[in-house]
């Protein structure tokens, strides 16, 4: 198996804020997070379930594949890589399992503090996913994660990790005019015309990362009211650990350097008990321009979130105003 690839090091540990460098955010998203991630694209091994009979013989708990695939990939290239009937062989559905190790990477913070998450940008139709062979359930509380195009996450429990672990993923599709596929065929559309070849499975990249445990999450919304200089960001906040907290929202202009005063700043005190939360906190940023195409001004929001011990969870996104 390859190699851990990572970057970004190093947990946000007080209330300034530290921009980070986006020449380095090699994930699929628009949101910056200090800390490590670690990609575990590459070669995965790889198996058609073609009778599907994986989940009754339970595969995750251990099986011979005999192929290896290159994830990212669609199923369909990976099944002609394999030569299991080549790319056009599924006609009703399709099922694949994917498997590879990865070596736990070392806490640059306290386990008290920090937990390992584990993410997939997108990847479906339909996914379930083990570690060590203990199904896992998306923060959502999802045992199986329905959708091709929409990235989902699980925290990862401590009593699975090992030093040394197996990651196991089951990917299933199927032609039912139900699904939402754009233009690829389906029961109801066949391939031809403007109708395409299918394209499934493990269609962007998967990676480990060290997140705080009571943190934003990387989903951040913007509304804006130009006439008012107001901007709404929708936030997300994941919690552990009920308590007083206060989110610190920041924007600069994207260009300004660190130290540089902000253009806009405000604290809001909240009482957060544990699970997911959404918030809607609204900033007036004096003198606001509009994002055109002739001048395409961007802001950088610096949001946090701060813990009654002065703990910082951080993260930081771009974003333009439009009427």
């Amino acid at each position: 198996m390859d190699d851990l690839t990572h970057a970004n090091y190093g947990l946000s540990a007080g209330t300034q804020a530290h921009p980070v460098d986006d020449s380095d955010n090699s994930l699929p998203r628009a949101v910056l997070r200090p800390g490590n991630h670690f990609l575990l694209d590459g070669t995965w091994r790889f198996a058609v379930d073609l009778d599907d009979i994986g989940l009754t013989e339970e595969w995750a708990e251990g099986y011979d594949f005999t192929h290896t695939a290159q994830w990212p990939g669609s199923i369909e290239e990976h099944m002609a890589q394999a030569h299991t009937g080549g790319a056009t062989a599924w006609q009703d559905k399709i099922v694949a399992w994917y498997e590879r190790e990865f070596t736990l990477p070392e806490l640059a913070e306290s386990q008290r503090k920090t937990l390992f998450q584990l993410t997939f940008g997108a990847c479906g139709y339909e996914t379930r996913v083990w570690l060590n062979g203990q199904l896992l359930t998306t923060i959502e509380g999802e045992s199986i994660h329905y959708g091709e195009y929409t990235s989902f996450t699980y925290e990862l429990p401590e009593e699975y990790l090992h030093l040394n672990n197996r990651l196991t993923v089951r990917i299933a599709d199927t032609m039912d005019a139900e699904t939402t596929r754009g233009k690829q065929e389906s029961h109801v559309y066949k391939r031809g015309g403007i109708w395409y070849q299918t394209y499934t499975g493990a269609v962007r990249s998967v990676w480990l990362e060290t997140v705080e445990r009571n943190r934003l999450r990387s989903r951040v919304g913007v509304v804006s009211t130009i006439e008012d200089q107001l901007v709404r960001f929708n936030l997300t906040l994941r919690v552990h650990d009920a308590g007083d907290y206060v989110v610190r929202l920041q924007v600069f202009d994207s260009e300004d350097v660190i130290g540089v005063k902000a253009l806009a700043n405000s604290d809001f005190p909240l009482r957060l008990t544990e699970g997911q939360h959404e918030q809607r906190l609204v900033l007036e940023i004096p003198g606001a321009e509009v994002w055109c195409p002739e001048n395409p001004h961007r802001y950088r929001l610096v949001a946090q979130l701060i813990d009654e011990a002065g703990y910082v969870a951080q993260i930081e996104a771009r974003f333009g105003l439009r009427k």
